[in-house]
């Protein structure tokens, strides 16, 4: 059901030669390549993976597998809707500790040195030429594999949606508690389906949903702004991450958010 995005033999023998080893996966997998829906889904923080040659970046493993390191529920979500939808979902493998591919990598926040008040030692003090490597090898292959699908799919006439999927915490920084189920994210610009998405959602008894809550899109989010303005429509849909702890629920979520993604596209 999946592809690895590959740069070709020479461009797989730089990148390991600058930071992955053959035994680390590639940095960005597709699944269900073939998929007929407009919807093409995204998972910018969907995988937790380190390259080997980074170690643990000084974490402990309760740290490498918590909501910094990357949004918990994201992967099998994308993946069960994937399958039933008949939607393409691109994948990001490693974490977003190494390099956050919703960021501009040019940014200091693409590398953190502190997420949420956790120190993350191996992004301390990068040079120029290790954080260059991280770019190459795990943030511009996502994003050329994203870019190398919307142009395969309007060369074969396939419309595209773009819908990006995260999660989030009950908490941040220290923040009030963030009440929601799930909110979709927009930036008033060609945003129609994702307000028809948020209308379906709002007319749930049981979710609480917000309106460009917990985040807002802005300047912060590069993903969406860089592959689906000004043309694109799109939508960013965050999680809360409490409710996405099962297979259950990740059942449920499948079930009632692909008949609402259809109907605003409709």
């Amino acid at each position: 059901m999946d592809d690895d995005y590959s740069t070709g033999s020479a461009g797989r023998e730089a990148l390991h030669d600058a930071l992955l080893d053959r035994a680390d996966p590639a940095a960005v997998a597709i699944l269900n390549p073939r998929g007929r829906a407009p919807f093409l889904l995204i998972g910018d923080h969907a995988g937790n993976r380190i390259p080997q040659r980074l170690g643990t970046l000084g974490l402990s493993e309760p740290d490498r597998t918590r909501h910094i390191a990357w949004d918990i529920g994201v992967g099998a979500l994308g993946e069960a809707l994937a399958s039933r939808l008949d939607a393409v979902f691109v994948r990001q493998s490693y974490s977003r500790l190494v390099i956050d591919c919703n960021r501009d990598p040019d940014t200091a926040d693409a590398i953190p040195e502190v997420s949420d008040a956790t120190a993350i030692p191996g992004n301390i003090g990068l040079s120029a030429a290790a954080r260059a490597a991280r770019i190459a090898a795990i943030h511009a292959p996502y994003q050329q594999a994203i870019a190398a699908e919307i142009a395969r799919r309007s060369a074969a006439g396939q419309a595209t949606i773009l819908l990006s999927l995260h999660s989030f915490t009950a908490a941040l920084a220290g923040q009030a508690a963030r009440p929601w189920d799930i909110g979709v994210l927009h930036d008033g610009r060609n945003d129609r389906f994702a307000r028809r998405l948020l209308d379906g959602l709002m007319r749930s008894p049981t979710l609480v949903v917000g309106d460009n809550d917990p985040y807002r899109m802005d300047a912060t989010d590069h993903t969406v702004p860089r592959h689906a303005f000004p043309d694109l429509p799109y939508a960013e849909l965050e999680i809360a991450q409490r409710r996405l702890a099962t297979a259950d629920e990740i059942g449920w979520w499948c079930e009632t958010l692909a008949p609402l993604i259809e109907g605003a596209a409709a």
